[in-house]
This record gives C-alpha cells, sequence and structure tokens, in this order.
C-alpha cells in the first residue's frame, strides 16, 4: 500500500511537471528577441551598405576630378605630344584627331596609388573621410591613355585619366554577410564580409602641371 501511494504521489507530481506553462512565456520570448535583434542589426547593415557605396562613388569622383589637374601617378606618362607614323610631313600644332597617326600613342600606363606620391597623398587627403575603413592608398587604381581627341602635336600630352576604387570590403555587424554568402553560392571562406562592387570614373586631363585648389 505505501509502495501504491508513492507511485500515484509520483505520477501526480510528473502530470503537474508535464502542464506547467510558467516557463513557456521566457521560452518565447528569449525566440522572438533574438529574431528581433537580427532583423534591426540587418536593416542597420543595410544602411550602412548603402551609405558606404554612395560615399565610395562620391570619393571616387573627387579622386578622379583632383587627378586631371595633377601631376600623373603613375611613372612613365609622357609630358608632350610627339609625331607619330602618320605619312608625310605634319606641322607642329595640327589637332590630333585630324588624322590617323598624327600623334604618337604612347600606351596606357596604369598603377596603384602609393603614400610616395604627391598627388596619390593629396587625393587621399581629400577622400579619406568618405572611404570605408581599413581603406588605403593601394584600393585607388590609376589609368591614363592616349586618346586622339586631346591634345594637339608638340603641345602637352592630354591624356584620359581613370581612377578606378577596388578591393575593399564590406563589413557587417550582424551575420548578415554568411546569409548573403549562403544565398549566392559563395560559401567559400564563409565570413561577415561582402567585397564592394568596383567603380571607376574617367575624364580627361586638364593641366598636368602641378597647381593648387583645383
Amino acid at each position: 500500500m505505501i509502495k501504491n501511494r508513492h507511485i500515484r504521489a509520483a505520477g501526480r507530481k510528473l502530470r503537474r511537471f508535464a502542464s506547467d506553462q510558467s516557463g513557456a512565456a521566457l521560452v518565447e520570448y528569449a525566440l522572438v528577441i533574438l529574431l528581433f535583434l537580427f532583423l534591426l542589426f540587418a536593416i542597420i547593415d543595410f544602411g550602412r551598405l548603402a551609405n558606404a557605396w554612395v560615399a565610395a562613388n562620391k570619393a571616387t569622383q573627387i579622386a578622379a576630378r583632383i587627378a586631371v589637374v595633377r601631376p600623373p601617378v603613375c611613372p612613365g606618362v609622357p609630358d608632350l605630344n610627339v609625331r607619330g607614323p602618320a605619312p608625310g610631313i605634319t606641322a607642329f600644332g595640327a589637332l590630333c584627331r585630324l588624322g590617323t597617326g598624327i600623334c604618337a600613342d604612347p600606351g596606357t600606363f596604369t598603377c596603384q596609388g602609393n603614400d610616395t606620391n604627391a598627388t596619390s597623398v593629396e587625393i587621399m587627403q581629400a577622400i579619406r573621410p568618405l572611404m570605408p575603413p581599413g581603406t588605403t592608398a593601394e584600393n585607388l587604381r590609376f589609368s591614363y591613355s592616349f586618346d586622339p581627341d586631346l591634345g594637339f602635336l608638340g603641345g602637352p600630352y592630354v591624356p584620359m585619366v581613370t581612377v578606378a576604387f577596388t578591393d575593399v570590403d564590406f563589413v557587417f555587424v550582424s551575420q548578415l554577410g554568411r546569409m548573403i554568402g549562403v544565398m549566392t553560392g559563395n560559401t567559400s571562406g564563409l565570413g561577415g564580409d561582402l567585397p564592394m562592387p568596383g567603380m571607376s570614373v574617367s575624364l580627361p586631363a586638364e593641366d598636368l602641371a602641378h597647381g593648387s585648389g583645383g
């Protein structure tokens, strides 16, 4: 009898424990608050990403505007337009666009920014507040290419200047970057960073001499 009484008492306690809902609200709250916090940080991250993209685009425009009025960052860019392979003798002062080969095409000069070139340093000082954290001068790529529609024979060499912003990762606060990697199928090196799209701006050079307030 005593044994049966203990068994019935234990059964009642188990039934009360199984039907007890006093901790359910706390568990539900924990699940909901985690989802809410993730969504909140995801919204913040999307705002940060949009702001970083707009700021980097504006910085690239400023960098190109300074580059076209300063000495070239890349070594080897000529100072003058020399005679090209056009047949006959073309007088100095002839516009390069008057015919193929009037002005020689020296090729395209491409290089990365650095901390020793005065033009590169000036550009970084101007755009650093707009760039994502961790950006360096090496994330800017400069290109100087010949354009036959610019300049004249014997005059200053006037290239088309292109400044590109490359190889920068956006760092997420939340784990949104990992989810984007899974959704896009890019699971190699899965992490919280997202490569920002490259952007570039091209403008014709105006004056490759030193100046101020360009």
